[in-house]
């Protein structure tokens, strides 16, 4: 081919490409791909997390509308919105017949008006924690959408705070809920349709209240069903119910956990060295445990219960059962009756270990050395308990038997710094009540020079001597109880080495005079017994006294 015809079909080729309608199908395209290319959302990367719920731009018709006749609400939001658990968590007060059912389209909530809406009538659609941002998942808490079919919209309020009645720390995102009196309560089927939770500060507040007659509550839930039905949930209330006719503000609400009505075992199993293990859902006030069979382990058995007594520990003489069939009772009551079947391949063979409490291989001079064994002991031989300071025998320790436990034993002495110790249990040194004795064990330490502990006097003053009162001393976090002493008349309690740190005082009104703090019942509607703290803690220093006056608040 010559030139000229290359260069004249390059140039129609040209031409072609350059036509107007292929120049048109190319822009578009291009421009297609741009816009997807722009438009394709991806996960942002870096950066912190969204922690902002969403916000509302707009609500049609507006919110605190009256005289309400709309067909349909519809709620807009500054971000992409999802619905969560929204059956449990979007009630209408008062009831309406049928549920509503919301609905997310993009950015907006909208819900279709029942037609069966009555006449001058303030309604609140509470929407709890259900409204979210589509990507994290933020609640827009406590948002409620109010109005009225009539000229006037309820206007009262109730408002006050929540406490835990052990600790008296406030409490977040506990639901408080408000049921006229006329309503089945919270202890029933039907779920409180007028609520809201506590702030972080442990605050609440109800709005657009109409006049009534109501009962308060306050539940910390586990099924967030707003009925009081869990074991585990805790629960506060006022013992008298509250006429409504203006604002109230005040109202405190302490929660705790009750006692369940029925008694259930949580657990139950047979370890591996033949002891069985039982937890209770309530504590006893006489617990007993029968062996119905094999009945001849009944007489021999050796049960031992737990301070709070809502779990036991069961040793029984022979371990070659095919089954055991317990029953459970507290004094003559009987509770329940189970039946455990050893598994075909189940092997049990005791063990008597001995455990100590030396950490770090130290001793100290107040808790000496603790001694348990892995079963109850029936007998301790002295002679074969050899104690060696740096290679010297020593023979001036004493051993006494701890009173809370059959199988704790303490070996106190004069310990001294800068000494080597030895502690030697021989072979049957202790002997259990089934023939078990332990094994051969030695244990080598040295005393805890730090000397870190002190004394503190506490001078109490009481209001009342015909009221028991328990002092405890409890750590700053309020969780663990160092000591408990009974008192009904003002005296001075000598606290005598303690370990240096912080303390503060917790004082229990003992109404009952059990040594012991109760809780409540929400269904006999018995608050717990009173507890004040002391608003300030203290330090215990080493080898030091100090005294603190307390006065004790009527």
């Amino acid at each position: 081919m010559d030139n000229s015809l290359k260069i004249k079909t390059r140039s129609n080729r040209l031409k072609k490409a350059l036509n107007p309608k292929h120049l048109v199908l190319l822009f578009f395209t291009t421009l297609v791909l741009l816009t997807w290319q722009c438009a394709s959302i991806q996960q942002p990367t870096g950066g912190p997390k969204d922690s902002i719920p969403p916000k509302i731009l707009k609500e049609t018709p507006p919110n605190l509308t009256r005289n309400f006749n709309a067909e349909k609400i519809v709620i807009e939001f500054d971000e992409f919105i999802k619905l969560t658990n929204q059956f449990k968590e979007i009630s209408v007060s008062p009831d309406i017949e049928r549920a509503l059912n919301p609905r997310i389209k993009k950015k907006n909530l909208e819900i279709i008006v029942p037609d069966s809406l009555e006449e001058n009538t303030t309604y609140t659609i509470n929407f709890g924690k259900a409204l979210t941002d589509f990507n994290e998942g933020n609640p827009l808490p406590n948002y409620s959408y109010v109005f009225s079919t009539g000229d006037v919209i309820d206007s009262l309020s109730v408002s006050g705070s929540v406490t835990n009645a052990l600790t008296k720390e406030r409490e977040k995102e506990i639901t408080v809920m408000l049921i006229p009196t006329r309503q089945d309560s919270i202890f029933g089927k039907r779920k409180a349709n007028i609520f809201t939770s506590t702030d972080t500060a442990g605050n609440f507040r109800l709005s657009n209240l109409r006049e009534d007659t109501y009962r308060i509550y306050a539940l910390k839930e586990e099924n967030n069903d707003r009925i009081y039905n869990a074991p585990g949930e805790l629960i506060g209330f006022l013992n008298d119910s509250i006429h409504l006719d203006k604002d109230t503000a005040g109202i405190r609400l302490e929660i705790f956990k009750g006692i369940p009505k029925d008694f259930r075992l949580l657990d139950r199993k047979i370890e591996s060295n033949g002891k069985a293990i039982f937890a209770f859902n309530k504590p006893l006030e006489n617990p007993n445990i029968v062996i119905r069979h094999p009945q001849q382990l009944n007489e021999s058995k050796i049960v031992e219960y737990n301070k709070t007594r809502d779990s036991a520990t069961v040793w029984l003489s022979e371990l070659t059962f095919d089954s055991l069939k317990v029953q459970f009772l507290d004094g003559n009551n009987h509770l329940d009756s189970i039946t455990m079947r050893r598994g075909r391949n189940d092997k049990y063979d005791r063990d008597f270990i001995i455990t100590d409490n030396l950490t770090g291989n130290r001793v100290n001079r107040i808790k000496h050395i603790e001694l348990t064994a892995g079963s109850p002991v029936q007998s301790i031989d002295r002679n074969k308990i050899i104690l060696v300071e740096d290679s010297v025998p020593r023979t001036n320790f004493q051993i006494a038997k701890d009173t809370t436990t059959e199988r704790k034993y303490i070996i106190r002495y004069n310990w001294r710094p800068k000494r080597n110790y030895e502690l030697t249990l021989e072979e049957g040194t202790f002997s259990g009540h089934f023939g078990d004795k332990n094994k051969e064990v030695t244990k080598s330490f040295t005393m805890d020079e730090t000397e870190n502990f002190g004394d503190i006097l506490l001078k109490m003053n009481v209001p009342d001597t015909t009221q028991q009162y328990l002092v405890q001393l409890i750590n700053e976090k309020k969780d663990f109880i160092f000591r408990s002493v009974p008192i009904m008349e003002s005296k001075t309690i000598p606290l005598r080495q303690f370990p240096g740190g912080k303390y503060t005082i917790r004082i229990i009104y003992d109404e009952n005079k059990n040594g012991k703090w109760d809780t409540g019942d929400a269904i006999v509607r018995r608050h717990p017994e009173r507890i004040w703290y002391l608003d300030k803690t203290f330090i215990i220093r080493a080898n030091w006294e100090q005294e603190e006056s307390i006065d004790i608040p009527k």
